[in-house]
């Protein structure tokens, strides 16, 4: 069985965090690296900019737009811990709030994740349906990625 090298520079675990009034409230890392995986919190379409005991949902009628927008920030979680991007991302789950956005939240994971969207790139992923399961009614769909750098 091989084991990492040590290295007592780089912490066991890495933080990273968002203005997100949500992460604050409730006190979590938007993403977090172990050795070489990340794993990247539920993530949705809040404007980070909103105050904590207000936030504001991104497009809050457009599952497509609301996947898109979580999935740019899931990268560029993964980004900031030391990943390329899309190609690290080897999970995805997408929990969607009305069945009749599986559709819209599927093209949007096409155009950023797809398996035909660019050369290496590519996930396992799961789309479950979670009826009234978001903090706010405005949220349509909310993504957790894992990743691995190399």
């Amino acid at each position: 069985m091989a084991s990492e090298p040590s290295n007592s520079t780089v912490p066991v675990k890495q933080f990273y965090s968002t203005p997100s009034p949500f992460e604050e409230r409730i006190g979590y890392y938007r993403a977090v690296r172990h050795g070489q995986h990340i794993f990247v919190s539920g993530t949705t379409a809040v404007d980070p900019a909103s105050p904590a005991q207000a936030p504001q949902i991104l497009f809050p009628d457009d599952a497509r737009q609301q996947t898109r927008v979580a999935l740019q920030e899931c990268l560029k979680a993964v980004q900031s811990l030391g990943g390329k991007g899309a190609e690290n991302v080897v999970r995805v789950r997408m929990f969607v709030s009305r069945p009749e956005d599986c559709t819209a939240v599927g093209e949007g994971f096409t155009e950023m994740l797809g398996r035909k969207s660019q050369p290496g790139v590519g996930a396992a992923a799961t789309m479950l349906v979670v009826r009234n399961g978001f903090v706010d009614e405005r949220m349509l769909v909310e993504i957790e990625v894992d990743a691995i750098v190399e």
